[in-house]
């Protein structure tokens, strides 16, 4: 298991481009579309190639976004539409949101008077930063099935509608969703997905490393590539992802901390509430102070620690 530090020096340390940056600044040229299918392609276990990159309303161009959330919107071959969403902050609601994505994008790409069959197709690959749920595994997939509660048989399609729509089951007609906890893999890569989610969390591709999409991003999502603009601009952005890294464990840490002695000495804590409040507060003030001297954006300082932004800039 990884220390704090060391996942730090780790993502800092790579002669590769991290993945979230690159899907915001780099995959959406279409001579680096080989990367997106290869991690698809790996991912999904079918041969995809992507058409053309679609616009997304939730893919917002400000400071906050440009560190935390990136999304990108594909088409395939087959018509079917592809979100790929990267979040590194913990975001509670985060299984609501995935849910709200696939919503839009059903409602969104069908167009006036056409038919129910016309819904398209939808994947919704999610890669996170966080620990998003309970669970012990890294990779996650959802789908729709529909099971008797008398019977437990799932229903399925007629022969007809298996014919018209070409595809064997009902679920095939529902979006899917697939979820990567990049962050809770700490040992060797063992297969071409585990290759491509040792990439996603350090940044780091192994020269053993043979799954579809790696030898491009070995090409092409290299640091010696960025010009010195663009090489200032990333780094400050991995001294951001360090500083998320950094606050997500700290509150983790702190939480059992105090949830360990308020279950030690309930009948005194009504007393002592007011003292731990203050205490939290000055720590928050602190650690806002030192984000802002590290560049971080108001908007971003307040998510982390919970201040008010007026109260920020006034720091």
């Amino acid at each position: 298991m990884k220390t704090k530090q060391e996942k730090g020096d780790e993502i800092m340390a790579s002669n590769y481009i991290r993945f979230d940056w690159a899907m915001k600044r780099l995959l959406r040229n279409k001579a680096n579309f080989g990367v997106l299918e290869g991690l698809l392609t790996t991912l999904l276990k079918e041969t995809i190639t992507i058409q053309k990159l679609l616009e997304s309303e939730s893919n917002q161009e400000d400071e906050f976004d440009k560190y935390n959330r990136v999304d990108m919107l594909a088409e395939n071959s087959k018509g079917e539409l592809i979100l790929i969403e990267v979040q590194n902050n913990n975001e509670y609601a985060y299984f609501q949101r995935m849910l709200f994505g696939t919503s839009k994008l059903v409602t969104e790409y069908i167009n006036r008077g056409e038919g129910y069959d016309k819904v398209r197709k939808v994947y919704s690959i999610n890669i996170v930063y966080f620990s998003l749920g309970s669970g012990k595994d890294i990779v996650y997939h959802g789908k729709t099935e529909f099971r008797g509660i008398h019977e437990g048989d799932v229903l399925e399609l007629t022969p007809f509608q298996k014919q018209t729509f070409k595809v064997d089951h009902v679920s095939q007609l529902y979006p899917e969703y697939y979820i990567l906890k990049v962050n809770d893999f700490n040992q060797v890569a063992k297969s071409p997905l585990e290759e491509w989610i040792y990439y996603l969390n350090t940044g780091n591709i192994p020269d053993t490393a043979t799954a579809p999409g790696l030898h491009e991003a070995r090409e092409r999502l290299t640091l010696d590539r960025m010009k010195k603009d663009e090489l200032g601009a990333y780094y400050r952005h991995l001294d951001n992802i360090v500083i998320l890294r950094d606050n997500i464990f700290t509150e983790r840490a702190e939480g059992r901390a105090e949830g360990r002695a308020e279950g030690r000495e309930e009948g005194r804590e009504e007393g002592r509430e007011e003292g731990r409040e203050e205490g939290r507060e000055e720590e928050r003030v602190a650690n806002a102070r030192k984000m802002k001297l590290r560049g971080l954006d108001n908007i971003m300082i307040s998510d982390i620690t919970g201040l008010p932004i007026e109260d920020i800039d006034k720091l």
